[in-house]
């Protein structure tokens, strides 16, 4: 019960509370702006040659008004917005009038979830591992070269990182297609031909995303296990004529651990920026593809669906590894 009450009770209130406030601030922020998007879409149509008259115009302001959610006062609008929420409703997009926001989003969530769950959970787990060996066996001539490629690749953005792989094997050396999720005509259905076609796309994508996700997780490693290394418990067990593999896999990896498990929780947001850049760079049919269009297009409810679903998943994920986190450090569990 003590568990409970002091560690998952205050940080379900916190997510609630998070939630709460991130869907409250995409509200708030597109009906601050100058701009009226209901007369931008007006403007846009007169603008390419559609004649509206005064009653036309009337009528269509109030019929995309209803449809963006701006009838009424602020609050109605507000009670409105959450009624729409939580039945997962945000109106038709319009660049593909009339399919559902949500059916949009439907079809594009996959692309970016299998992305990012890969990207993320590869990177995590290599960049680890083999910062872990390089801080701890610091003699190692192996360990040293992979430690400077982490040092060159980190501060590369994700951006640079892409255009850098499609020179190379999308132009340079033709090994992987330049852009898409696969082949354009290709039928979808669960065979191994399709299957190879989607890897081969998704390829460079995720090599972008892991190849920085290595580096910095590798370098953060590398340092808490140096620190590790000079604790009074590693020496007592060298003392003991333990085996350093065994010091490293059973004393200093577990406790390092510990900071990097916080690290991934942090990590999610940004990783998931990085995936939408990704995604435009590669033309790859996942939400941050859909998101550009969207901007581009000035498709104002795919824009709020995309946003809204974004900051869910990020701090839906957040929860999970928090709530996870006793599972690794037992005196959580304990105080």
């Amino acid at each position: 019960m003590r568990f409970v009450r002091r560690y998952l009770v205050p940080r379900l209130i916190q997510y609630v509370l998070v939630l709460w406030l991130g869907i409250t601030v995409i509200f708030l922020i597109p009906r601050l702006m100058p701009a009226d998007p209901v007369q931008s879409q007006i403007s846009t149509l007169q603008s390419q040659g559609t004649y509206l008259g005064p009653a036309a115009v009337e009528e269509m302001t109030g019929i995309l008004r209803e449809m963006y959610g701006l009838k009424g006062g602020l609050l109605e609008q507000y009670v409105s917005f959450w009624k729409r929420l939580f039945t997962a409703d945000f109106g038709p997009s319009l660049f593909m009038f009339p399919t559902p926001v949500i059916q949009l989003i439907g079809r594009s969530l996959p692309w970016t979830l299998g992305l990012l769950l890969v990207s993320t959970v590869l990177g995590w787990i290599i960049g680890n591992i083999s910062g872990g060996l390089a801080g701890y066996f610091r003699q190692s001539r192996i360990l040293r070269i992979f430690d400077g490629m982490a040092m060159f690749v980190r501060p590369i953005p994700y951006y640079i990182m892409a255009l850098m792989l499609i020179i190379l094997f999308a132009y340079l050396l033709p090994i992987f297609p330049l852009s898409g999720g696969y082949t354009i005509g290709a039928q979808i259905d669960f065979t191994w031909d399709f299957f190879r076609d989607l890897l081969k796309h998704a390829f460079l994508p995720l090599m972008s995303l892991m190849l920085l996700g290595v580096a910095v997780n590798h370098q953060t490693m590398r340092l808490i296990i140096e620190n590790v290394k000079q604790e009074d418990y590693i020496w007592y067990a060298k003392i003991g004529a333990v085996k350093e593999r065994t010091i490293f896999a059973r004393y200093a990896m577990r406790n390092a651990m510990l900071p990097q498990i916080t690290g991934l929780t942090l990590s999610l947001g940004q990783i998931f920026g990085g995936a939408l850049i990704t995604e435009i760079v590669f033309s790859y049919p996942g939400i941050g593809f859909l998101l550009y269009r969207a901007i581009i297009l000035t498709d104002y409810n795919l824009i709020m669906g995309i946003t809204t679903i974004s900051i869910v998943a990020i701090i839906t994920g957040i929860l999970i590894i928090d709530l996870l986190y006793p599972l690794f450090d037992p005196r959580i569990r304990f105080r």
